[in-house]
């Protein structure tokens, strides 16, 4: 399999007036067909920090919060495990104030965008993810929010996943959903 994201391929590219998201799917020599979604021009792009993030926004906080929030879509070439077990994990990376487990308090909902399933999942409480994978560090940060998606493609599923201070987070829910609503195969 070839790079997910080639070098010298525009991650972003002007649509109808908005910014769009390009993320190459599909194995190498295949036909490709690119995941494409509108990018408010108030997110920041990012450079990748890991070969594992296919594309990365910084959503700027509110002046209330500490810090910005952070949204990250990974691609596994088709890979990353079933929409059921990613979410289970990400609801695992809340912890509740009271002790409640997450599970209780998380939100999901499925529907259709064209032809791609898509599953959303809404979890506040305390941001408690590992700092790297297999690290034993984790984070701890209170009033954090976690929003995600799973859009899933013919070439494999992708993950949108979208953490930071709850109110900032919150103030960005729309414009995630409709960058998530705006998937398309082109």
């Amino acid at each position: 399999m070839g790079p997910l994201v080639s070098p010298g391929v525009p991650v972003r590219a002007m649509l109808a007036g908005a910014l769009a998201a390009c993320l190459s799917a599909g194995p190498a020599g295949a036909a490709q067909r690119d995941l494409r979604f509108d990018v408010p021009p108030e997110w920041l792009e990012q450079q990748p920090s890991s070969t594992m993030r296919v594309a990365e926004f910084l959503l700027p906080r509110l002046e209330s919060d500490v810090e910005d929030a952070e949204l990250v879509v990974f691609y596994f070439g088709g890979g990353g495990g079933a929409v059921e077990a990613n979410l289970e994990r990400w609801t695992n990376q809340m912890l509740q104030p009271d002790g409640t487990p997450s599970a209780e308090v998380a939100t999901t909902t499925s529907f259709l965008v064209g032809d791609l399933p898509v599953t959303l999942l809404d979890v506040p409480g305390t941001f408690a993810a590992e700092v790297r994978p297999g690290s034993r560090m984790r984070y701890y940060k209170p009033d954090f929010r976690l929003l995600a998606a799973v859009v899933e493609t013919p070439a494999g599923p992708y993950f949108f996943k979208l953490t930071g201070p709850d109110p900032t987070v919150r103030r960005w829910s729309d414009s995630f959903e409709a960058a998530i609503e705006s998937a398309r195969l082109d």
